[in-house]
């Protein structure tokens, strides 16, 4: 029986999904994959950093009618109501997802007790929670491949752990997320590994790079706001700070990529024009094998600042912030997929075409989710 037609984004090529870290901010890519799927969009490759990591593990490793429903099972558990909000998550951890370790606070953080405990928090209850969400047997059967970033301790090298190259298990999905010093690294093969957030916070390479090249559209789902307002006092500073560390270089590397990609494609026109009997030599293919005709469509989709939002928003998981986030993710993919830009025609010599939605320039969204 023939397959049925690739319908959307997923017509032009693979349909990839890359997911940022961004702690609670992660709900709006949960939002984003709700839109996706319930426009009959699944994705052929999930990827991600961190919080990232965990939403594309759940996703890679559930099937298709199981992933919506775990993902909302995973951002409920990890709901923490509280009068005292942010502060609690602090004092006390998320039951499901980190406790806090009294001993490794104030004067014990100068105690040497071993990297693997060399943390404020347990994540202990986040492996028991994805354990009980993420059936490992199908993260490595689906055909739904899954890719995750971690940065080796010792030499501080992302590795991206690909499902298609190696079995990815939940120590892989653990390890992107371990971010230090809250949490603690997380060994693979006995190697020490940390959350890959500290390397790239947005595995977009991960894709651009990879091989062989496919035409693709990707959906680069960002949580960090890369412009702003100036800050203006201390407070202000350190969360504007930490947009800007975890925005990552996606700008810069997606530019340098889309000159990459017009080289092949330049070179893809100059070997038309090599004289037959001149092609078949081996010099020849070994040039013409860096040309190609592949295009590649980067949706970036960026998560709206809530009117709340302060240096603590990545560990805002109240049931507002969630629900606001992952609503936004609905909203902004579904005015995308309206929009449908991957199928206005491009210019042949270009390998890499981004869209985006109308830029948000840091300005501030009301909580009403």
């Amino acid at each position: 029986m023939n397959a049925p037609p690739r319908m959307g984004p997923a017509a032009k090529g693979q349909m990839v999904l890359v997911l940022q870290g961004g702690g609670a901010l992660g709900a709006y890519q949960a939002g984003v994959y709700e839109a996706l799927c319930g426009a009959g969009t699944e994705p052929d490759w999930v990827i991600g950093t961190s919080i990232g990591a965990i939403n594309a593990g759940i996703i890679a490793g559930n099937a298709r009618e199981n992933r919506l429903p775990r993902l909302r099972e995973f951002w409920k558990r990890v709901e923490q109501d509280s009068p005292f909000g942010n502060f609690t998550t602090v004092a006390t951890g998320i039951p499901a997802f980190f406790a806090p370790r009294p001993l490794t606070w104030g004067p014990g953080a100068k105690v040497r007790v071993g990297l693997d405990t060399a943390s404020y928090y347990d994540t202990a209850p986040l492996r028991e929670t994805l354990t009980e969400l993420i059936d490992a047997r199908i993260l490595n059967e689906t055909s739904t491949r899954l890719t995750v970033g971690a940065v080796h301790v010792r030499t501080s090298e992302m590795r991206y752990f690909d499902s298609r190259e190696q079995p990815v298990s939940l120590d892989h999905i653990m390890a992107s997320g371990a971010l230090p010093p809250a949490f603690p690294a997380v060994r693979i093969d006995g190697e020490a590994y940390w959350d890959g957030g500290l390397y790239s916070n947005t595995p977009l390479e991960a894709v651009l790079d990879d091989n062989p090249r496919r035409d693709a559209v990707i959906f680069a789902v960002n949580v960090w706001q890369p412009t702003g307002p100036e800050p203006e006092s201390v407070w202000e500073v350190m969360g504007r700070e930490k947009d800007i560390t975890y925005a990552s270089r996606a700008d810069s590397h997606i530019m340098r990529q889309k000159q990459i990609h017009r080289l092949r494609h330049v070179i893809r026109e100059l070997t038309r024009h090599i004289p037959a009997g001149a092609k078949t030599s081996k010099e020849c293919k070994e040039l013409a094998a860096w040309g190609c005709s592949t295009v590649m469509h980067v949706v970036r989709l960026l998560a709206p600042a809530l009117a709340s939002e302060d240096y603590f928003k990545d560990i805002d998981f109240s049931p507002d912030g969630i629900r606001a986030r992952w609503q936004a993710g609905i909203d902004d993919t579904l005015r995308m997929l309206e929009r449908a830009p991957w199928d206005d025609p491009v210019d042949p010599m270009e390998g890499i075409i981004v869209h985006e939605l109308s830029k948000r320039t840091g300005e501030r969204v009301a909580q009403t989710a």
